[in-house]
């Protein structure tokens, strides 16, 4: 099967043998983001509502490279470290997908990439 790999200069570059997103019959699959400015390269830590936000945006990114937005998202998997977050993590998540949000999964994790406290991937379509 064909596919065509995303990578987006807006997102954080892969930290490890993996692309950003792929792209194949029109399905978009993008990789786990976690809080990583790409344009610093320092991971945000604020608080939980900014970590996600700055996982939002990552993902944000990576869908626009592919020509689309969040009301393509039709699945996400969220990891978390601790599940004591859900609520905030839920209330920011949530300010992205104002109607029809994807169906998801949210699963806490002993350990994320770089002890981050929640990571996202996606599914989408056009």
């Amino acid at each position: 099967m064909a596919h065509t790999i995303i990578n987006s200069q807006n997102a954080p570059a892969p930290i490890g043998p993996y692309s950003q997103a792929t792209l194949a019959n029109g399905t978009l699959y993008v990789s786990g983001q976690i809080p990583l400015d790409p344009k610093t390269g320092n991971l945000v830590t604020d608080s939980i509502e900014a970590e996600t936000h700055q996982v939002m945006r990552n993902l944000q990114a990576i869908l626009t490279e592919a020509g689309m937005d969040f009301s393509h998202v039709m699945k996400c998997s969220i990891f978390v470290k601790d599940m004591n977050n859900f609520g905030r993590i839920n209330e920011t998540y949530g300010s992205y997908f104002l109607s029809n949000p994807p169906a998801r999964e949210t699963v806490e994790v002993s350990r994320l990439p770089k002890d981050v406290n929640v990571e996202i991937s996606c599914i989408a379509t056009k």
